[in-house]
């Protein structure tokens, strides 16, 4: 993704006043192509608060198995804010723990994820922060715990936030977990049915197309939300950071959800469409899937050849590169055979009229010889 140039910034600035998006920060991402939508200060430091809780389950589900048995340690038990109430040595499966973490937004849950995984809560920040960059390519996140807790250290921007969300949704057990409403739960003290926080998901506030959410608050952070939705083959994550209030942030989904739905579609490329800048051709190398904007179906092609697909705003929400086509070049070795070949082409030239000459010498003498004779008798 290229960020907008500088002589774009009054055009999104329009473009933030039409949406009105009240959380500080915020980002809309196509989870299949990675087009960044529509983003407000998503590059920007921030807390996630529970949102950090999606990050722990993608790793957990790749590190670790289902079906393993943890015991929950003491250290877990006691965790402070929202739990599942675990208790000291109770043996919990790893999918049952993901469940309390991701829709109960269980910090007991999630502490007891990092123990099992890693052995000790710094081990775990260590290794937790490899994945993340080396395997989901984020670069603007560092995470202390697993939980979202706050710290001053535990940060992250909308852009990885939605980075993150968009490669744990491509895996089918985080999939489910993400967008379960409702799970029985039953543990050594409590008893219950576990039910979403995600008040869209729940459908208290509904959205069509909704299938996947978590919430976060902690006092530094305000209201965080994550979602995730899919209609007519978009699929949608939307990001909001720092709401003042609960409903802004539903708001704020809402309000990107529309402008992404409405405005922008998917659209396959084929491999070897031809595109003609300066003089200069280039070609799709492969299938590319685009997301394009409804009233704005045309991308820019650069001199370096980048197909970038722009926003009405003209914002870059896309880059594909592009392959130049440049004409075969005569190599040096075949001028030299060219030119040996036209030498050699003009030497038996040369020597044939020679030859002719001589021939027509000849043919003279003997006439003019018989001639001469003829008059001698």
């Amino acid at each position: 993704m290229l960020v907008p140039a500088a002589a774009q910034a009054a055009d999104k600035d329009k473009e933030e006043d039409r949406l009105g998006l009240k959380g500080e920060s915020a980002l809309l991402l196509d989870a299949k192509t990675g087009a960044i939508i529509y983003e407000k200060n998503g590059y920007q430091k921030m807390y996630p608060a529970s949102l950090t809780k999606i990050a722990t389950a993608i790793y957990a589900i790749e590190k670790g198995s289902l079906d393993d048995v943890v015991s929950v340690s003491e250290h877990a038990a006691e965790e402070e804010g929202t739990s599942v109430y675990l208790e000291s040595g109770e043996k919990v499966t790893l999918e049952k723990l993901l469940n309390g973490m991701l829709i109960n937004s269980g910090n007991d849950a999630a502490d007891a994820v990092a123990e099992y995984l890693d052995g000790s809560a710094a081990q775990f920040e260590q290794n937790f922060n490899e994945y993340l960059k080396n395997e989901i390519k984020v670069n603007g996140t560092h995470f202390t715990n697993p939980s979202g807790l706050y710290d001053e250290n535990h940060y992250t921007t909308a852009y990885d936030m939605a980075l993150i969300t968009k490669y744990a949704l491509k895996n089918k057990e985080f999939q489910s977990i993400f967008g379960t409403k409702e799970l029985n739960w039953e543990g050594l003290s409590w008893d219950t049915t576990l039910v979403t926080h995600h008040l869209m998901l729940k459908g208290e506030l509904p959205y069509d197309g909704v299938n996947g959410g978590k919430t976060g608050y902690v006092d530094q952070s305000k209201q965080t939300l994550a979602t995730s939705a899919e209609k007519n083959g978009l699929q949608l994550i939307a990001i909001v950071l720092k709401g003042d209030w609960k409903k802004d942030v539903y708001e704020d989904t809402a309000a990107m959800f529309d402008y992404g739905f409405n405005g922008f579609e998917n659209e396959f490329m084929p491999p070897g469409k031809k595109f003609s800048t300066g003089g200069k051709e280039f070609q799709t190398v492969k299938t590319e899937l685009l997301t394009v904007p409804i009233d704005n179906r045309n991308p820019v092609i650069t001199s370096s050849g980048q197909l970038q697909v722009q926003s009405k705003a003209g914002d870059t929400i896309q880059t594909i590169q592009l392959k130049e086509n440049t004409p075969q070049e005569i190599q040096p070795v075949n001028e030299t055979k060219t030119a040996v070949d036209e030498s050699n082409n003009w030497n038996v030239a040369v020597k044939t009229t020679i030859g002719m000459i001589v021939l027509l010498i000849v043919v003279v003498a003997v006439y003019m010889n018989k001639r001469r004779r003829r008059h001698a008798e």
